[in-house]
């Protein structure tokens, strides 16, 4: 086995998506999820970000353009997770969605996080989440994190919204 470990301060950059229609990505991702747009390389490509960062999501057309829906059942990326820093920010943003008759896929109480999920308009799963603050993470007499998956309180997460 590997006795390398990486950096505690690795974090995953970005995610680059092949998406079918950039125009429809960039409304999804931009004009409902709120995140900015940095540039563009040609008519093909799309760096987004949130608070000014190079990009946090790529999105291209370059071998998918006018292509089908991901396919459900098939290797691939399961989802993209977006980490919102507070529960009143991912009130907000499942407020956007409910407003406009989003379909989610899911919400869930993951005991460490809050979560929803939805799919983009190429099928690309996103899962909107918000952690809880680590001394509230539910563990093992051993220490060791317990995830699980629960309902989530839906009403109770838009009840942020009231604070």
């Amino acid at each position: 086995m590997n006795d390398y470990i990486i950096p505690a301060q690795t974090r995953i950059g970005h995610v680059h998506l092949k998406v079918s229609d950039l125009k429809r990505s960039l409304d999804f991702y931009c004009g409902l999820l709120g995140f900015e747009l940095v540039t563009t390389y040609g008519s093909q490509a799309a760096f987004i970000s949130a608070g000014g960062y190079h990009h946090h999501i790529g999105l291209n057309t370059w071998h998918s353009q006018g292509a089908p829906r991901a396919p459900r059942d098939g290797v691939g990326l399961y989802h993209t997770a977006i980490l919102y820093p507070t529960r009143k920010d991912l009130a907000v943003a499942l407020k956007r969605l409910i407003d406009v008759n989003y379909p989610l896929t899911g919400a869930a109480d993951h005991g460490v996080s809050e979560a929803i999920y939805l799919d983009d308009p190429d099928g690309n799963g996103v899962e909107l989440y918000c952690d809880r603050p680590k001394e509230q993470w539910p563990r093992n007499p051993d220490g060791s994190i317990v995830m699980y998956t629960r309902h989530l309180n839906i009403e109770n997460l838009l009840g942020e919204l009231h604070h």
